[in-house]
């Protein structure tokens, strides 16, 4: 086996500290998770220390979301291109500075641009994290426990987040919800060159970047991330809404056409065409659909409705983080070399749709332990069986130099998801509400009515996200047929490095080339 194929694979000398390369990987992906939604409570405190306006105040959420959603396909490749290891120690770094010129901030502008500079180096980053780990962890038994944990840390971040956003914001200040990142990110970046393996592609074997593919594919999601963003505030049927969310849509399909006729495809269609990881990629997306808008809502129910303080509010979600990490290391990683992968999946999704419908109950007086608590572990433990098998799905069978684009795949349909869902159910939740009140002219200003307005819509919402996830069931049951076998994990007898696939072969074809090339 060549010296390439060893760093390709992950056997060699770096194969003795694959599991610390795994704790460097964790960390950067749960920093990644945890800015999503960590700001998301320091958002009162910043905008009134920054005087930023009720109008403008969604940039703080957005240019993150932009950034990071929009150019994950690009980032993707580049790791692919130029080599995991450098493109995630970069990303690193760049996100250690953007988090320190976030917390510094002195004005609105200045922090816009500091949160969209973090979502392009997030961008670099997280499709980088699992492709290291897709290519790191060869072994099935050794890789289902490595997404075990990735999958946990994806799914119980953003509750984390909501809990360290509040002890921050509440003991400190707002700046050290941003602050935090930096000497993480740092420390990371330095264990990063210690314990990564190298995969660095020289300049005589490095394939040309698809630029035409890049600015349509990141185009396309920047216009549907931006409309999906914009209708929170404007509402669906506004014409910029419409106009933007047309225009994605225009570009995603003249992108599909060029990724067709390229010879070195931005996102080689043939990891999307296949079964599996096209499941995985739609389950998953529809998952987070349905959970940020769980988050978007119990977070104003326990503080605006219930008065919990932020800590609180955080405190309260980590019951679900918990059913989350022992969903997904206890009982996902351990059946996934055991059962078919639909098998997890699509309980899972019923499982977290069983935490909707309890959910759909909610009134303004109900208990928390009565009510979240029972809905939180129903969709914590969905949640952990979705996430860790979807995500090994996402590059199971691709070749280690597609891994990247693999691996922006399912992250790109994980920020979407979460995008369009955080826009999607609270517009439905405000236009409830406002259809409620309507019928109340006369009592509307009584905040006891308000509250019952506001409740109602957080239910209306919860039935949608619950007919999502039940779509999403089906989805995971028609289209996902993967079984464990024995080897068929990605390099588990071979490597792809030896046997490249080209840009147009099957997917489970370079999966058999890998197995041959021993």
């Amino acid at each position: 086996m060549s010296s390439q194929a060893q760093a390709a694979t992950g056997h060699g000398t770096a194969d003795s500290r694959r599991w610390w390369a795994l704790a460097v990987i964790a960390i950067a992906q749960l920093m990644i998770v945890l800015d999503i939604t960590i700001v998301n409570i320091a958002l009162p405190s910043a905008q009134k220390d920054l005087g930023i306006s009720d109008a403008d105040r969604q940039w703080v959420i957005t240019a993150y979301t932009l950034a990071f959603g929009g150019l994950l396909l690009l980032g993707g490749r580049l790791g692919d291109l130029f080599g995991r290891k450098r493109v995630f120690t970069i990303g690193l770094l760049g996100f250690a500075l953007a988090s320190a010129i976030g917390g510094a901030a002195g004005g609105p502008t200045m922090l816009f641009a500091a949160r969209a500079l973090q979502g392009a180096f997030g961008a670099l980053l997280a499709p980088s994290a699992l492709g290291l780990l897709s290519t790191t962890f060869t072994d099935p038994k050794e890789r289902s426990t490595a997404f075990g944990i990735f999958g946990a840390i994806a799914g119980g971040g953003a509750a984390i987040g909501l809990l360290l956003g509040g002890l921050l914001t509440e003991y400190l200040n707002w700046r050290w919800c941003l602050f935090v990142n930096t000497p993480i990110a740092i420390a990371t970046a330095f264990a990063a060159f210690s314990v990564l393996t190298r995969d660095h592609i020289g300049k005589d074997t490095r394939t040309k970047l698809d630029l035409p593919g890049a600015v349509l594919g990141c185009g396309g999601l920047l216009a549907i991330v931006y409309g999906t963003s914009e209708a929170v505030t404007r509402g669906w049927g506004d014409w910029l809404v419409l106009g933007s969310l047309g225009l994605g849509v225009l570009l995603l399909v003249a992108f599909v056409l060029v990724e067709k006729r390229t010879p070195h495809a931005l996102l080689p269609l043939h990891i999307v065409a296949e079964r599996n990881r096209g499941g995985g990629a739609l389950s998953i997306g529809l998952a987070m659909i349905g959970m940020f808008g769980l988050f978007l809502f119990l977070t104003y129910y326990l503080q605006v409705i219930k008065h919990f303080s932020p800590v609180m509010s955080g405190v309260s979600f980590l019951p679900m983080t918990a059913a989350i990490v022992i969903s997904s290391t206890g009982f996902a990683a351990r059946l996934m070399t055991r059962v078919p992968s639909r098998n997890l999946i699509g309980p899972g999704l019923l499982l977290a749709a069983a935490g909707m419908a309890w959910l759909t109950q909610m009134k303004v007086d109900s208990p928390w332990a009565g009510m979240v608590l029972p809905a939180e572990l129903l969709l914590g433990f969905g949640m952990g069986l979705i996430f860790m098998p979807s995500m090994s799905l996402a590059t199971l069978g691709v070749a280690p130099n597609e891994a990247g684009a693999a691996s922006a795949t399912i992250n790109s349909a994980q920020q979407v998801g979460g995008s369009f869902g955080t826009a999607l159910l609270n517009t439905i939740a405000a236009s409830a509400t406002a259809s409620w009140l309507a019928a109340r002219i006369t009592t509307a200003g009584d905040p006891a009515v308000q509250a019952q307005g506001a409740v109602h819509g957080y239910v209306i919402a919860t039935w949608v996200a619950m007919g999502i996830l039940l779509l999403a069931a089906l989805i995971a049951f028609l289209m996902i047929d993967h079984r464990p076998e024995p080897g068929e994990a990605t390099g588990a007898t071979g490597t792809a490095a030896e046997a490249p696939a080209s840009a147009g072969a099957p997917a489970q074809a370079t999966a058999h080339q890998q197995q041959r090339s021993t």
